[in-house]
C-alpha cells in the first residue's frame, strides 16, 4: 500500500525532512521572534515530534490527536513570548512543507497507489488541524491571568 510505503520513507528520512524544514522556515519572515525566543533545538526536536505523530497517526488510522502534546506546546510557545500569529504560521508551513515532501517523494508504482495517496493527504490535513486546534488551545490557556482574564499578546515580551 502506498501509504505505509510512504510512512517508512518518512521514518527512514526524518532527520532529513526536519532539517530542511528548518532551513525553510529560518527563511521566512513570519516566523522572526519564534526563531528568536525558541532555541533552534527545542525547534528541531519539536518538528521531529510532530512528524512522528502524524506517522503514528497515518499508520494507526485513529480519528484522535494526542491532545495533551499540542496542547503543551501551545502554553510553551505562549510563555515563552511567541506571538500567537507566528506559532500557527509555523503549524502551517510544517503541514505546507509535508504537502511540498510528499509531491517530490512521490512513490507511485501502481495505479491503485492513487487512492492511497488521495487518503494519506486527507489524513495528513485531518491530523494538522486537529493539531493546531490544541495549539491554540493550550496558547490561550497560558495567556489567561489567574482572575481567568486573558492576557494581551504584546504584555508577552
Amino acid at each position: 500500500m502506498f501509504a505505509r510505503k510512504f510512512i517508512d520513507h518518512v521514518d527512514t528520512h526524518a532527520d532529513h525532512l526536519c532539517e530542511e524544514f528548518m532551513q525553510k522556515i529560518k527563511r521566512s519572515d513570519k516566523c522572526k521572534e519564534l526563531l528568536q525566543r525558541v532555541p533552534g533545538e527545542d525547534q528541531r526536536r519539536t518538528t521531529r515530534e510532530i512528524y512522528q505523530n502524524l506517522t503514528e497517526w497515518l499508520l494507526t488510522n485513529t480519528n484522535t490527536v494526542t491532545e495533551e502534546r499540542y496542547v503543551s506546546l501551545g502554553m510553551r510557545r505562549a510563555q515563552q513570548g511567541v506571538p500567537l500569529s507566528e506559532l500557527f504560521w509555523a503549524v502551517c508551513a510544517t503541514r505546507e512543507y509535508f504537502w511540498e515532501y510528499t509531491e517530490r517523494e512521490t512513490l507511485l508504482e501502481k495505479p491503485e497507489d492513487f487512492w492511497g495517496g488521495v487518503r494519506l493527504l486527507y489524513s495528513l490535513n485531518r491530523f494538522f488541524d486537529r493539531a493546531l486546534y490544541f495549539v491554540i488551545i493550550g496558547y490561550e490557556t497560558a495567556a489567561e491571568d489567574e482572575s481567568g482574564q486573558p492576557v494581551a499578546a504584546s504584555t508577552k515580551k
